[in-house]
């Protein structure tokens, strides 16, 4: 392997080659550089997926707290229908009881 006078030296470039071996400006090998890099990479992925796994939650919740409103709703429509049903059920019952009430009275003047 052929070096030019300044990468032998050590000057110039951002690596120099030592002992068989890559190293950054510094004495750092590249392969720690490299990794450090795929540390980060790694990291940006999972804050990716984390990212995305909370706009999901976040979705979802929007969701259920919509439909949550719409049962709400619903149910408070079909607790005043139950509550007119119920009055409207009384009044019949006590039509057919003033009903009754006549039919018998009628009944003991005959």
């Amino acid at each position: 392997m052929r070096f030019s006078a300044d990468a032998q030296a050590g000057r110039g470039g951002d690596h120099i080659m030592s002992a068989g071996r890559l190293t950054l400006k510094g004495g750092h090998s590249i392969l720690v550089s490299m990794s450090q890099n795929d540390s980060i990479n790694n990291a940006e992925i999972d804050l990716e997926k984390l990212e995305s796994q909370v706009d999901e939650l976040i979705r979802a919740c929007t969701h259920l707290s919509n439909e949550n409103k719409s049962l709400r709703a619903r149910q408070e429509s079909l607790v005043a229908e139950r509550a007119a049903l119920i009055e409207k059920t009384e009044l019949a019952r006590n039509r057919v009881e003033a009903m009754i009430t006549r039919l018998k009275s009628m009944e003991s003047t005959q």
